[in-house]
């Protein structure tokens, strides 16, 4: 039983230090930050974040890579609420676009931005753990329209990838930029969205 209530207040503790790690890169960047800043926000002591997480480093990573499977788990969470492909590839898209343009997401983006420059392993995992996911997951829901019978000008793979090019580069691109010439729009989305399922041949599918 001890060591079960001290595993229950050691992940207590973790979590607790990882939201408010999480809340200060966003506030104060990452490089202000300072350890001493997140135990005094979290509470706890620095031996325990150095015990846990080893650095700011390690603290960085557990922050990124805990909740950098959004993509997929939005792909999956449209998917349950069934529809057809028309109906789920715009509400995937507009599920996107709110998490992408998300503020907070987009300062730890630009945080991993930086790091990725001079840590091609910590830029790896990322990819893995983002856009490779993401893909895999929408590759899985055009692989099952095809073995629904669902026509469609293409092979599952290669429509993952125009369609998540189509949408999601554009949101890159205003979320790093400030949205300074481009804007986003819930218009321009359903255009996009409506261009890929005329070009997938999908259109009122």
């Amino acid at each position: 039983m001890n060591d079960v209530s001290a595993f229950c207040r050691l992940d207590r503790r973790r979590k607790a230090v990882v939201q408010a790690a999480r809340a200060l890169f966003v506030e104060q960047g990452f490089e202000r930050t300072t350890l001493g800043d997140i135990v005094d926000r979290a509470g706890g002591s620095l031996a325990t974040v150095y015990k846990v997480f080893g650095n700011k480093d390690g603290l960085l990573e557990a922050v990124v890579f805990e909740s950098a499977a959004s993509g997929e788990e939005i792909i999956r969470e449209v998917v349950a609420r069934g529809g057809s492909p028309a109906q789920v590839l715009h509400r995937i898209a507009e599920g996107l676009r709110a998490h992408f343009l998300d503020p907070e997401v987009v300062s730890l983006v630009r945080i991993v931005i930086a790091r990725s420059i001079n840590e091609r392993d910590f830029a790896q995992r990322f990819f893995e753990r983002t856009a490779t996911r993401t893909k895999r997951a929408l590759v899985t829901v055009f692989a099952d329209w095809q073995n629904a019978d669902v026509a469609m000008a293409g092979e599952p793979e290669a429509l993952a990838e125009i369609f998540l090019d189509l949408i999601v580069s554009d949101l890159h691109a205003e979320a790093i930029s400030h949205g300074i010439g481009l804007r986003h729009s819930a218009e321009r989305l359903r255009a996009r969205t409506d261009f890929f399922l005329a070009g997938a041949g999908m259109s009122g599918r």
